[in-house]
């Protein structure tokens, strides 16, 4: 299961989603989009916004405040929740 934790100004990303074989996992490749979309576009508009440690054990740390940060931030974990809620048994989203 992959499992989504976000507290303060931290995301943590842990686990597989194991709803298929390797290569043929949807909900994997769903949530690897949508998460690594949201990286990028941030990065684009601003390199410091976010620090990335992308191991066996993802963590976003949000460096700065702002609207388009937090929007983005948003909208990812609004996306990985409407994943969640088709596949609850591969992915869970939890803020704290």
């Amino acid at each position: 299961m992959i499992k989504v934790i976000k507290t303060n100004n931290l995301i943590t990303i842990v686990g597989h989603a194991n709803s298929n074989v390797y290569g043929k996992d949807i909900v994997c490749a769903s949530a690897s989009s949508i998460i690594y979309t949201t990286i990028n576009a941030i990065k684009r508009i601003d390199k410091n916004a976010i620090d990335v440690i992308d191991n066996d054990i993802m963590k976003i740390n949000l460096l700065k405040d702002d609207e388009i940060t937090n929007s983005l931030i948003n909208n990812m974990i609004d996306l990985l929740r409407s994943l969640e809620k088709d596949y609850p048994k591969n992915i869970k989203v939890k803020e704290n």
